[in-house]
């Protein structure tokens, strides 16, 4: 079909994330993706600003990610994981298991980042149950989180400002402190030694996102509360689950944000750039402690199973994306992009509406005093030669790890151009 038909044929039938019919803008269709560009039907161009969703860290048609999925299809693409086992899957979790901090030595391979979510949240319902604490069947968190949109992930997103708000009532009741500040309040450790304690009783684990919280707002904290963290689930009994679906493989400058507090949880959720943006895989890693604990319990195993629980073709790709890790190149590619975009945005600290600029690793942000208008900066941000996607009221980037000095500069001029567009269309 052509672009037009295309169009047409997808207002008319295809659902897009987080949004209804119509559509609130018309969305760009792409015919081909190479390096950290996007080619469009009318043949333009576009540096892809968000790493397809943070994923694709090592930019597209990757020689060694592609060879890796041409060479699994030429074997097989699928089999089913209950009873059968493989070689990409079982060096994959090996592989996992060695890189991952502590003593996270078990892998669950699961479908998505909120699969391995709630695969972490009964991991840790059912290790409680195992040490005969049943009444344990709550998790704790601090606001302006995001986990995920399957239910359990969605209950200890931000229940009040989060885009999971409409379904207070229908979720289950979990329990919360205040979002955590940027910098370290001696106050804000006694609220989080507070909220732990004070619900021991009723908390199977304590879920956050290590030092970025993302979807919830872009909002980076001091690395000291996840060790406050650490110390009173130690004095409770209570499970440390880390979801680092957004920061794994070095989005923060660390492989794995808990490195910045020198911390290892006892459970972690990844995802997102495991596969290199390839295809969707995830993995939730824990103790033997668990493992065990939740083997002798009374259902014998995690009751979970994904139909394409460990896709040999998806695991395949993952083993590629981890040597490009291992080769540790990422660091200096990270560094680079960190310094790029703290150069490239401090010019939008002085545009109208902007709040905060912030910068972490191959992460940078621009706040507004307001909503993004999205038809606005998209056609500023596209004009730029750039696609970004910008929420609530930020406009933000999250490149590919690969990306020029010069590439990370022109995604800065959109950065900034989005946010101005802004500005102008409210004045106007």
């Amino acid at each position: 079909m052509n672009t037009v038909q295309l169009l047409e044929a997808d207002a008319r039938h295809v659902w897009h994330p987080y949004g209804g019919f119509p559509a609130s803008t018309s969305p760009l269709p792409i015919v081909g993706a190479s390096g950290v560009r996007l080619t469009l039907a009318d043949a333009r161009e576009l540096i892809d600003g968000m790493s397809s969703w943070w994923a694709a860290i090592h930019g597209y048609r990757n020689p060694a990610l592609d060879a890796a999925a041409h060479g699994q299809i030429d074997a097989f693409s699928h089999v089913m994981f209950g009873g059968l086992t493989h070689e990409p899957a079982v060096r994959l979790a090996e592989r996992l298991a060695t890189m991952a901090p502590g003593n996270l030595e078990k892998v669950f391979l699961a479908d998505s980042g909120s699969v391995s979510v709630e695969v972490a949240a009964k991991m840790a319902l059912q290790y409680q149950r195992a040490r005969g604490l049943p009444g344990r069947t709550k998790l704790a968190t601090w606001r302006g989180g995001y986990h995920g949109d399957t239910l359990t992930p969605m209950s200890v997103c931000d229940p009040d400002g989060g885009m999971h708000a409409m379904w207070k009532g229908v979720l289950p009741a979990q329990v919360f402190t205040e979002a955590p500040p940027a910098h370290n309040d001696e106050a804000y450790h006694d609220q989080l030694r507070a909220m732990v304690r004070n619900h021991a009783d009723e908390l199977a684990a304590v879920i956050v996102e290590p030092v970025v919280q993302g979807a919830g707002g872009m909002r980076f904290h001091a690395p000291d509360y996840l060790r406050t963290l650490r110390e009173v689930c130690d004095e409770t009994g209570v499970v440390l689950i880390a979801d680092e679906i957004a920061t794994a493989f070095g989005r923060t400058g660390a492989l794995f944000a808990v490195e910045h507090a020198g911390i290892a949880p006892d459970i972690m959720c990844v995802g997102k750039a495991l596969t290199g943006g390839y295809l969707t895989l995830a993995a939730t890693l824990t103790t033997a402690e668990i493992a065990e604990a939740i083997s002798a319990g009374e259902a014998g195993g995690l009751a979970h199973g994904p139909t394409f629980m460990g896709n040999p073709l998806a695991c395949a790709i993952a083993n590629a994306s981890l040597d490009l890790i291992e080769t540790g190149r990422w660091r200096a590619q990270v560094a680079q992009i960190q310094q790029g975009l703290l150069r490239g945005l401090e010019p939008a600290r002085e545009l109208p509406g902007v709040v905060d600029v912030r910068v972490l690793g191959a992460i940078g942000v621009v706040e507004l005093d307001r909503d993004v208008d999205m038809q606005a900066a998209t056609d500023a941000i596209t004009a730029e030669g750039v696609w970004l996607r910008p929420f609530r009221n930020l406009v933000y980037t999250m490149p590919p790890y690969i990306c020029s000095a010069d590439e990370v500069a022109a995604i800065c001029r959109a950065v900034i151009a989005g946010a101005r567009a802004t500005a102008r269309a409210v004045a106007s």
